[in-house]
This record gives C-alpha cells, structure tokens and sequence, in this order.
C-alpha cells in the first residue's frame, strides 16, 4: 500500500480563498519535501489574509502534521476550518503547551564580562593544581634526597629509555632536514653579499640557543608526555591509583618524582643529539649549496660560537623537560574514570606544555639576550 504524497491546493472561492490539503500528512510522507511544503504554506499565508482551510481531503493525519500545521496558523486555530472529527484531538496536544519563549539576549558586554569570569576561574584552578603539583614534587625531592634507598631508580631509568633512547630516531631526522633547511635558505642571501662564510655563525647560534631545545621539547611534549598522561589515566580509570593509596604508596613518589627526573635528564641529552645533527646537515648543505670545504666549517665553528651557547640550550632543555614532565603528571592526575575526560585531559597536556614551552623559551630569549654574543 503505497501513500500519498502531501499536497496543498489554493483555489478562488466567493468568500476569498480556500486552501485544500490532500494526501498524507504523516512523518514518512512529510520528511522528503518537509523543506518545500514548509515554503509552501509560508507563501500561501503570506498571499492572503482571509484564508479558509479545508482539511477533509486529508488521507492520513498524524503529530508531525499536526504540529507543522499548528505553527503556519500561528499557533491558533483559523477562523475557517474545516476538518474531520477524528483529525482534531491531534491538536489538543500543541493546544494545551505554551508558547515558546525565549529570554532576551544578554547585552555583549556582559557576556564578555561572563566569559573573561569564566576564563579567569578556569585558569586560577589550573594555577592551584599546578602549584600544588610542584610543590609536592619539591617536598619528594627533599624526602628522597635524605634517603636514597628509597629513590625509584628503575621507574627513572625506564623513563629515560622511553622518553630518550626511543625518540633519538625522530629527533634526528627532524635535526638533519631543519641544519638543510636554514644552510640552503640562509645560503641564498648570504651569495648575494659575498658573506657565504657567515652560515657557520647562523647555524650554530640558531640551532644551539633556539631550535634545538625547543624542537627536542617539543617533540617530547607530543610524543613522552602525551604518553605520561595516558598512563596516569588509565592507571585512574582501573583504579590502579586508588589501590596504590590504600595500600600507603605514594603515587607522588612513585609515579610523578621518575618521570619528571627522567623527562630532565633525557632532554638535554636529545637536545644535543639533536644540535649535533643539525649542525651536520647544515655543514652537509652548506658544501652543497656554497662549495663550503667540511674541513673549514669545523674549523670556523669554535670560534664563531661561544661555548655558553651550548650551556644556555642546554640549560633550558633541562628546565623544559622539567616542565613538561610537571604539566604531563598534572593533567594525568586530573582524569576522570571516564574515556572522554582521559582523551580530553591527554590532549590538554599536549597543548599546554607545548605553549609553555614556547612561552618560556620567549622569557628565557629575553634574560640572556646579552650572553653569548661576544
């Protein structure tokens, strides 16, 4: 049994005109022309004031058309209508509820006001956890410093294996490709000015105090700590966490302490694996591009960069692996027993340390733009 197509008929009549619905208005046979019939009744009751409608032809007549009908008459029924008996109790549900209201909307500025509220709650909470994170970390430190024996030396080697041995493999190619990238661009310019000798001070400078901390950090908040977090989480979502409390271990120390020492050791090793690497596909291009002998490059790189350099990188790596780790182990903690809040929070992790990392690095740029120049 197949069902009639919904259909709307205006005729002239001596009263004016009439409106005759005819087929099936009912939701299977409303949904593929829902938008047509909608733009339909809006041009019929738009084109005339005095409208009768005739709703006796209607074959089928359930909610849906009801409802769809309720709202083109305004939510009232017409001065002239004409139904079926059986059809009507269909309109004593939309009768019977309000009309929609919706409250004003509240001015922009209190909705910025209400947004900045917002904003500012959410970060102070973020600051509170954080600062407690560091501060039991500290106490950790100082506990475990006065007794050695109790220092999870295996969770600290596991880290640095993990988050350093592992990612020496991404870290040099990404080394490799960025020293080819700045010699063959820097090499362009520097043809044009005779001051092809110069590429060895923009490598080392550049790669040894910027790029080669903060891409080692960087690859290690994405690949470590999103890792670090996931574990927490899991660990919380199969109450591994809850057990290891109730049976008086410290989750502090043994799960947060290793992984932020580990994270603070290994990256300043991957930052200079990664400075090396970069240095040599820089001296790699430069033969390349400007016929730069292997055996002048070297030559010209101790003396074109202070060793302070090297320690200022170094140095900030350590304070971002630092940092990563803290920020990795804070959101971990923060997972909820759910999937959605481990894939949230695992995902705030990445983002925030990523964004730390860089907004450190623009402070560290700042304290020691007088050092390592001379």
């Amino acid at each position: 049994m197949t069902t009639a197509q919904p259909a709307i008929e205006v005729s002239r009549i001596e009263d004016g005109d009439q409106c005759v619905l005819r087929g099936a208005w009912v939701l299977g046979a409303l949904a593929p022309h829902l938008d047509d019939l909608c733009d339909e009744l809006e041009a019929v009751t738009a084109d005339s004031d005095q409208l009768q409608w005739n709703l006796c032809d209607v074959d089928n007549l359930d909610s849906t058309g009801a409802l769809l009908l309720w709202r083109t008459w305004g939510r009232r029924f017409p001065d002239q209508l004409q139904i079926r008996d059986e059809h009507r109790p269909l309109f004593d549900k939309w009768t019977e509820q309000p009309l929609e209201h919706r409250p004003p909307r509240k001015p922009l500025s209190r909705r910025a006001l209400a947004w900045l509220a917002r904003f500012s709650r959410a970060a102070l909470d973020h600051l509170r956890g954080g600062l407690q994170v560091l501060g039991q970390f500290v106490l950790d430190f100082l506990v475990l410093a006065s007794h050695p024996r109790r220092i999870p030396w295996r969770e600290m080697s596991s880290t640095i294996f993990h988050a350093g041995a592992k990612a020496l493999g991404i870290t040099a190619i990404v080394g490799v490709l960025i020293g080819i990238v700045i010699a063959y661009q820097s090499a362009m310019q520097l043809r044009l000015y005779g001051g092809e000798i110069f590429i060895v001070n923009i490598l080392a400078f550049s790669v040894t105090r910027e790029l080669g901390p903060i891409l080692a950090a960087i690859l290690v908040a994405g690949r470590s700590g999103s890792s670090m977090t996931a574990q927490l989480g899991v660990m919380r979502l199969n109450q591994e966490l809850d057990a290891m409390t109730v049976l008086g271990i410290s989750v502090s120390q043994r799960l947060v302490f290793p992984k932020v020492v580990g994270l603070t050791i290994a990256l300043p090793l991957l930052t200079m694996w990664t400075i090396v690497l970069a240095i040599l596909g820089g001296m790699f291009a430069a033969n390349i591009a400007l016929d730069m002998p292997y055996r002048q490059f070297i030559r010209a790189l101790p003396d074109t960069m202070p060793l302070v350099n090297l320690w200022i990188g170094l140095g900030k790596a350590a304070v971002f692996g630092t940092l990563i780790g803290l920020t990795s182990a804070y959101f971990g903690l923060r997972v909820k027993p759910n999937t959605q809040s481990l894939a949230a929070e695992t995902t705030r992790s990445v983002v925030t340390a990523i964004t730390l990392v860089i907004v450190l690095d623009a402070i560290f740029s700042v304290i020691f733009r007088e050092v390592g120049w001379s």
